[in-house]
């Protein structure tokens, strides 16, 4: 029969399978059927359609483009008006396609299905069919099997039982696909669903190891992580290998889940495929993961508008990662409704799945509370209208017993979040019940986790329930505010309990001598709360753990030392990382601020575990040195005792006693790699980076020389420090990344060698263009397009008291490559001398202090040439040089930013780092303010 099509399109068909080359003449005609569709398919997108409805437009498009093909190849070019029984042949979409859903550019998985044996004919007709697809540039998933072949692997391989469970008719010998597929189901419904349920359950858990385990990475995979379209194809799956016959599995899902979750399930998967085909229509190619340069485009298409101070791609991740948590639970949901159904004798719904959930009921003694098959449940969810304080203390058994929540208590929990009321978050036995997993618990990272999957963490704390799925759109943090939080709470308790004593030395030892771990771990799970705040997250986070202490109870002393705590957090790594820690007045300034060496032991641990939850590889043994630096002098200060200074030089006694008798030396100090330069110095400086040293006679530019040296060969300078001893011999150490965030020289060794001559040349003043330095070697790294998605607005501040011997220069605004030779060169014009440098990368976000002294070695103390030098570093920040923007992207334009005087580090630095890059970059800022800060943890 012929497809429904303009009969001029039928018509030029015919001619196409006419000509003596049909396969080049078809593919055009074919490319116009498939690209119509395809368009009308965009088109509802644009118009507002739900994701659903627009997969199933894309699928319909495929299914017109291959079923004309198919009348064509099988009526015009390979033609068999009466086949023999084993000449039939048969068409079938399968997997995501046999479900009728595909996105821009999805796989299309078909089954050739022939009786028995393939014949001369068949084998053409699939051939053909398959070049064809092939020469439009589709991706195409095919078998070509007989029906007792698909039976017998779809009976023993669950993949390919999975594919043949979404199998359709798409073309072909129509009562072949019937009895094959009667036959299949019939098979399915006879077999032990145990083997199955368990395949799909262990595919889910491998799939998310290999794409990550973390439901709120802020660059989610959209298909595959956890939380997304995958995890519902699973539940989909499992429903339709028990209910085989009814269309979509809808029988087995109308048992399985309530109503209001069967509502969950339909807007999670038309949610997730709108976002999956906005994916690809952007990026035009199929792209899974939902990037940062991804995530502004895509809200913007979808319709989100900013609100207040929050933009529209961090309201449009927050939905994401609220749809990604009901998916969580909907899977919970369902595996408890699948346990239930183990009970049932034989020929039930569900038949024998007590081998997957081992194990007896066991009662506690604890009222309404069990084991159950090795998980912790409750009697009923009366358990909780009974005593809602039972809520909480649900948690303090699972954690006391170290034990997973069973689906039906999470079920039951999330069900009575209604009886979380005012009264409730005030009661004193509540409390405590909190506090006991939060503060003296086994495990209160998994234990948290779980109480925030279910929603009571957020009903408990309303102050935690605002951040819960809240996105920081930027570079350097990993995960959502919540997971964040909760995984620096688990930090903590790894640190207590010895299990980070290598990363973590300091930390490890004097957190056995905190006076109130209650105070501290409260302080790390509030620390966050004021993100997006009018007044600041530090200000709105002080205010919000006050009223959330004062909530649960807590006494009015321990309450202000919580409240510290969060409204200084960030203090400790600003200092650290920002300032000079060598330099008297920094020193003091910072033993002000903290008061005592009981605040200086929390803000210690609290700031190493903000940091290290950051995201992987964030925490080094460099970033864990500068806070262990900084402790020992503030700690000296609180005793009255002087801190020896050790000489700068003496770490690298080789290195300098080269640079004495060359005048310049540099060497490579890794651990990542067995080469020369790791044996020479086996020295641990950690995995992020790769520590370059180089010793020089000190001179004006030298720093510049160095960094542009960096950059030629395609160096990333991600932290620097800046030494310079009395004799005049500088020491530069360098923590360098290559374009793609890997220790530099670790994917090219020989890279290293080079490195070092360009280092030793540039020291010594050679000139460019010498044979130390070939200029084919010379690498520069483009902006990535990642990196592009943000517009960071630049602040350069200068700070005429932080240090009595010279003036510190600040400026922050958008990385790229060479950014910090350039500054370092407009400070070198203007005839000033870098005493130190401090350099710090976050994310997208560079942050750089220069502590600056002129030619002589004084304080400068010309207010016009300190303008002038701010107002050409500002034009250094101003050229972003990034690419052009994506079609419908608008462009990123730099926002100039004040220059003025401040005096104190809590005023340069009183805001998130986080906030600090996106706030600024939301709305002009008035003039004079200071507010607007760096990304730190």
């Amino acid at each position: 029969m012929a497809p429904d099509l303009d009969p001029e399109v039928i018509t030029a068909l015919e001619a196409a399978a006419a000509t003596d080359r049909p396969r080049a003449a078809l593919a055009p005609i074919l490319a116009e059927i498939l690209s119509n569709g395809r368009s009308k398919a965009a088109q509802r997108l644009v118009q507002g359609a739900g994701g659903v409805e627009v997969a199933r437009l894309y699928a319909r498009a495929a299914d017109r483009m291959v079923q004309s093909l198919w009348w064509v190849t099988t009526e015009h070019l390979f033609p068999a008006p009466n086949p023999t029984d084993a000449e039939r042949l048969a068409l079938l979409a399968v997997g995501g396609y046999g479900r009728g859903v595909l996105a821009p550019h999805s796989d299309l998985d078909l089954m050739f299905l022939r009786p028995w044996k393939s014949t001369s004919r068949t084998e053409q007709v699939t051939e053909f069919v398959l070049y064809v697809l092939w020469d439009l540039g589709l991706k195409i998933g095919s078998t070509s099997r007989s029906m007792d072949e698909a039976l017998s692997v779809g009976k023993s391989d669950m993949t390919v039982r999975t594919a043949l469970l979404e199998a359709r008719p798409l073309a072909g010998d129509a009562d072949l696909t019937e009895t094959f597929l009667i036959r299949f189901r019939q098979q399915v419904e006879k077999a032990d669903a145990r083997p199955f349920i368990a395949a799909k359950l262990a595919e889910r858990e491998a799939r998310h190891q290999k794409v990550g385990a973390v439901r709120y990475r802020v660059e989610p995979n959209v298909k595959d992580g956890k939380g997304g379209l995958r995890d519902l194809n699973c539940l989909f799956w499992i429903a339709r290998g028990l209910a085989p016959d009814s269309p979509l599995g809808e029988a087995a899902l109308e048992d399985l889940l309530t109503r209001r979750e069967r509502r969950l399930f339909a807007e999670a998967f038309d949610f997730l495929w709108q976002v999956r085909i906005h994916m690809h229509r952007i990026a035009d190619r199929p792209v899974e993961a939902l990037t940062f340069d991804l995530q502004p485009e895509v809200a913007r298409r979808m319709g989100w508008r900013g609100r207040g101070d929050e933009p529209a791609v961090e309201r449009f991740m927050r939905r994401y990662f609220l749809v990604a948590r009901d998916v969580g639970a909907l899977t919970r949901a369902m595996s408890a409704q699948l346990e239930a159904r183990q009970q049932k004798k034989a020929g039930g719904l569900v038949r024998g799945l007590s081998a997957l959930w081992p194990g007896r009921s066991k009662p506690l003694e604890t009222p309404g509370f069990l084991v159950d098959k090795g998980r912790l449940s409750v009697t009923g969810p009366e358990v909780f209208d009974e005593d809602p304080t039972r809520l909480l203390t649900l948690f303090v058994e699972a954690d006391r017993l170290d034990l997973d929540l069973h689906p039906d208590a999470f079920a039951a929990v999330t069900r009575s979040l209604p009886r979380v009321t005012p009264r409730l978050r005030r009661d004193p036995e509540a409390s405590r019940a909190f506090l006991t997993v939060l503060a003296h618990g086994q495990r209160p990272y998994r234990v948290l986790s779980i109480m925030n999957e279910t929603g009571l963490l957020g009903r408990f704390l309303p102050e935690w329930g605002r951040i819960v799925g809240q996105t920081q759109f930027n570079m350097y943090h990993a995960y959502t505010v919540d997971e964040h939080t909760l995984q620096a709470v688990g930090i903590i308790n790894d640190i207590k309990r010895g299990k980070l004593k290598d990363d973590h030395p300091l930390a490890s030892e004097i957190i056995h001598r905190i006076a109130d771990p209650e105070v501290l771990m409260l302080a790390m799970l509030l620390h966050d709360v004021g993100k997006g705040g009018d007044r600041g997250q530090l200000e709105d986070g002080a205010i919000a753990a006050r009223r959330a202490c004062e909530r649960l109870g807590v006494d009015s002393r321990r309450i202000e030392l919580v409240t510290w705590l969060v409204r200084h957090h960030l203090a400790l790594s600003d200092y650290a990382q920002k300032r000079d820690v060598t330099d008297p007045d920094t020193v003091q300034a910072c033993a002000d601020l903290v008061g005592d060496p009981e605040r200086l032991r929390m803000l210690l641990v609290l700031t190493a575990a903000d940091i290290r939850a950051v995201g992987p590889g964030v925490w080094n043994n460099w970033k864990g040195q500068l806070l262990r630096d900084l402790h020992r002098r503030v700690l000296a200060v609180f005793k009255g005792e002087t801190v020896d200074e050790p000489d700068p030089l003496a770490a690298y006694p080789e290195l300098v006693a080269r640079a004495r008798e060359t005048g310049a030396a540099a060497d490579v100090l890794v651990d990542w790699a067995a080469d020369p330069a790791a044996e020479r110095h086996p020295r641990a400086v950690g995995r992020a980076t790769t520590r370059v040293a180089v010793a020089a006679a000190d001179r004006p530019g030298l720093f510049a020389a160095l960094a542009q040296a960096l950059s030629r060969t395609g160096a990333d300078i991600v932290g620097a420090r800046v030494v310079t001893a009395p004799e005049g011999l500088a020491l530069d150490v360098f923590e360098v990344q290559d374009g793609a965030g890997l220790p530099y020289g670790q994917a090219e060794p020989r890279r290293l060698e080079r490195l070092i001559r360009s280092l030793e040349a540039a020291a010594r003043a050679v000139p460019e263009g010498t044979p130390d330095i070939p200029e084919e070697e010379t690498v520069m790294t483009a902006v990535s397009a990642r990196r592009a998605a943000f517009d960071v607005r630049p602040v350069v501040m200068i700070d005429t008291t932080a240090a009595s011997q010279a003036v510190v220069i600040e400026v922050s605004g958008a990385d790229r490559p060479g950014l910090l030779a350039e500054l370092a060169t407009a400070i070198a014009a203007e005839g000033l001398s870098l005493r130190s440098a401090h350099i710090a990368n976050f994310g997208e976000r560079a942050v750089d202090a220069f502590y600056v002294t002129d030619a002589a070695g004084r304080k400068p103390t010309r207010r016009a040439k300190l303008d002038r030098l701010a107002a050409t570093l500002e034009a250094v920040l101003d050229r972003a040089r990034l690419p052009d923007p994506s079609p419908g992207q608008r462009p990123i334009t730099p926002v100039r930013a004040s220059v003025r005087d401040v005096s104190d580090l809590g005023r340069l630095s009183g805001r998130s780092p986080d906030a600090a890059g996106q706030r600024a970059s939301r709305s002009p800022r008035a003039p004079g303010r200071t507010d607007d800060q760096t990304p730190r943890g």
